[in-house]
């Protein structure tokens, strides 16, 4: 790859299109950007990395004086476009003369060479090449061509650093004789910037399809490590044009863990959650849905799926656990498990995800939406979803460049965080502390906790939403990645509030995955009144680091995936795997959880690194034994003992018995490796390898 080929037509293609665009024009990916903005940006980083090369940076003060070096920002756009060239010219001649391997100074500390520079600035030009794309507007065909390009580079980059946001300003996009069809790769969100899902349509479809990972791309085509993706705030008018007879009969969305689909407008045709036009086995692991109207649904393959306060045409079957809560059009549950279907006729607790938006001025604003019981069907039916909106000047645009420190001192002001698209290292807490606060993530962010760090707490006070984050363990064990509240509290009250919720939406945690990680739990809630809006908590069970099983689970360190301390608490949509002791621990009073999904670790060497007190193995759920009322509807618990099939764990789910704490609907699966001996404390019979992929169900319990 010719990279500094690539780096100089990125590079022209950015200045062409800037050229003749209104100066003043929003950068829909950079919201708070001018296209000057966005201009003077490449600007500087171009001459900010040549001064770098230039001057064998190394050290912070090697880095003050590339900084002062910098020329003054111009007025004039014809002036900036010559210093843009200038500096862009600047950084090729330094990429030419040095080779990858010499030493220069970075923001990845694992990697302080030049080659690490030549390949982010590749990374830098084409992204930056498509914000000044979209800032300027696009043809349907340049769109296309830019997702198109998008997609390809992401498909299969499945722990890359690379991370987009898609933004839509309100309008229509795609005919019916030319649509737009889209398919979303990894770490990628697209969404539409309307105050409603109505006001920005796509005249298409928009598609996740199956990985055939063997025989070239030809055989074991899955969906299972679809990962990281997001969909949402849009209609969708299905147009298959052009596309063949399978592909053409559905809008595919096969998808596995981490991926979202929010205040959705679907119609034209079939939404199908399995991709059944590849070569199979065309196994799923999703998935979650809110606050969308959709057509009919074909679940196929899907092994679980929550889907919450929406409105569906249909829904074609159930694999082991499908759950419904506040859906217009569900299935009814009365013949659980055949099919296995959970219903509630109203969501107990619910706030939907913060969305970016432009109003009628042109001005960018997030919605916050607010906190509801008992509901059902979608928010935005009658107008603007209730909440409240909050300017997008009351909010700290960060970047990854930011540090933490710059970070913290804007959240002491009083400002709210919204987080673009990139990996942000952090080696001291991002503390919010104040009520009410929002920290909005585009384009699936990702903060990496270095030096043990705890990339994020939130203090002990009512109504913090934090929504569109990944947290990542780092090299170094941290205590914990995501504190909510402190643990034992103060001495005084909690300050928590039941109307209005914290709130974690679309958090995802990874210990492992895209380098070694250790921490000794991942999420921890200590607060009252606390709502987890769709989580995936992972402790990888592949990833970049080349490990054997045995290596790493003596490596990649992580005890357990959820902790519940608060009372209260509510979680609508729980995924948690491979943790290496209880994977979800529960010890406050009066916790809810409506769909919960776990796979025990693959990777426990021998059944003596897999016990506790002369008990076989960790149950994937555990309820403390002095809680007195808890309720879960949906929840299973799948073994996959890979590194040692002989490897037994006595129970699914343990819990107190006591009559105010109640599942219903819970079952454990085999996927062809070791044995769960009961689904509920001594209950229910094994799940073993005479009865791979057929789930052992309880009803209720007690």
């Amino acid at each position: 790859m010719d990279r500094i080929a690539i780096i100089r037509s990125e590079a022209a293609r950015f200045a062409d299109v800037l050229s003749e665009t209104d100066p003043a024009a929003r950068c829909p990916t950079c919201p708070d950007w001018s296209a000057a903005d966005l201009l003077w940006h490449l600007t500087e980083v171009h001459f900010f990395w040549a001064g770098v090369l230039d001057r064998n940076a190394r050290t912070e003060a090697d880095l003050a004086a590339v900084e002062q070096a910098k020329p003054d920002r111009p007025g004039a756009t014809a002036d900036l476009l010559a210093l843009r060239g200038q500096a862009t010219s600047a950084l090729l001649d330094q990429l030419d003369r040095l080779d990858d391997a010499e030493p220069r100074w970075s923001w990845w500390p694992p990697e302080q060479t030049v080659g690490f520079t030549r390949r982010m600035q590749t990374h830098e030009a084409t992204f930056h090449r498509v914000d000044a794309e979209l800032a300027a507007g696009m043809p349907v065909s340049e769109i296309q061509a830019t997702i198109d390009a998008i997609h390809a580079q992401q498909v299969d980059a499945e722990m890359s650093t690379n991370r987009y946001a898609l933004l839509f300003k309100p309008g229509v996009y795609g005919t019916a004789g030319e649509p737009l069809q889209l398919k979303v790769g990894y770490y990628t969100e697209l969404a539409g910037l309307g105050a409603s899902p109505t006001d920005v349509t796509i005249n298409g479809k928009i598609e996740v399809y199956n990985r055939c990972l063997d025989g070239g791309g030809t055989s074991n085509c899955v969906a299972l490590v679809n990962f990281w993706r997001t969909l949402s705030n849009l209609s969708l008018n299905i147009n298959a044009l052009g596309q063949d007879g399978c592909r053409a009969s559905a809008n595919f969305w096969a998808v596995s863990q981490a991926v979202s689909m929010r205040r959705l407008d679907i119609a034209g045709g079939n939404l199908s959650l399995m991709d059944y036009c590849t070569a199979g086995p065309q196994f799923a692991s999703g998935g979650f849905i809110a606050d969308s109207r959709l057509p009919f649904v074909i679940n196929g393959s899907q092994q679980q799926w929550l889907i919450r306060n929406s409105e569906i045409g249909g829904w074609s079957n159930g694999v082991w656990n499908q759950v419904f809560a506040g859906v217009a059009g569900a299935p009814s549950e009365a013949t659980f498990p055949s099919p296995p279907y959970t219903t509630l006729a109203t969501t107990p607790v619910s706030r939907e995800k913060p969305y970016l938006f432009v109003d009628g001025q042109g001005d960018y604003n997030v919605r916050v939406p607010s906190a509801h019981t008992d509901t059902s069907g979608i928010t935005w039916a009658g107008g603007m979803t209730p909440g409240r909106t909050i300017p997008l000047g009351d909010f700290f645009v960060a970047r990854p460049s930011d540090s933490v420190q710059t970070i913290n001192n804007q959240l002491a002001r009083g400002k709210n965080l919204l987080l673009t698209p990139g990996m942000y290292d952090v080696a001291r807490s991002i503390a919010v502390k104040r009520a009410d606060t929002v920290v909005l993530g585009l384009g699936h962010p990702t903060l990496t906790a270095v030096d043990g760090a705890v990339p994020m707490t939130i203090a002990d006070v009512p109504g913090v939403v934090v929504a569109g984050v990944t947290v990542d363990a780092g090299t170094v064990e941290s205590p914990v990645l995501l504190e909510v509240g402190k643990k034992n509290g103060n001495n005084g009250s909690k300050k928590s509030d039941p109307s209005n919720p914290t709130t974690l939406s679309d958090v995802y945690f990874r210990v492992g995955g895209p380098h070694v990680g250790k921490a000794v739990v991942a999420l921890e809630v200590n607060s009252d009144d606390v709502l987890i809006d769709h989580t995936w908590v992972w402790r990888a069970d592949h990833g970049v680091e080349s490990l054997t099983d045995t290596e790493r689970w003596n490596t990649n360190t992580g005890r357990n995936g959820v902790v519940v301390n608060g009372d209260d608490v509510t979680a609508t949509g729980l995924f948690v795997e491979h943790f290496q002791q209880y994977n979800t621990v529960w010890n406050g009073e009066g916790g809810v959880t409506i769909l919960y999904q776990n796979e025990l670790p693959y990777d426990p060497p021998t059944q003596a690194d897999w016990m506790h007190d002369g008990v076989e193995g960790w149950a994937g759920y555990k309820v403390a034994d002095d809680v007195t009322t808890h309720v879960l509807y949906g929840g299973g618990v799948y073994v996959f003992n890979r590194n040692n099939p002989s490897i037994h764990t006595e129970n699914g789910f343990e819990v107190p018995e006591t009559a105010g704490v109640r599942l219903r609907h819970v079952m454990t699966v085999n996927l062809s490796a070791g044995t769960i001996d009961h689904v509920v404390n001594g209950v229910g019979g094994p799940a073993d390898v005479t009865g791979i992929g057929v789930p052992v169900y309880i009803v209720d319990y007690p």
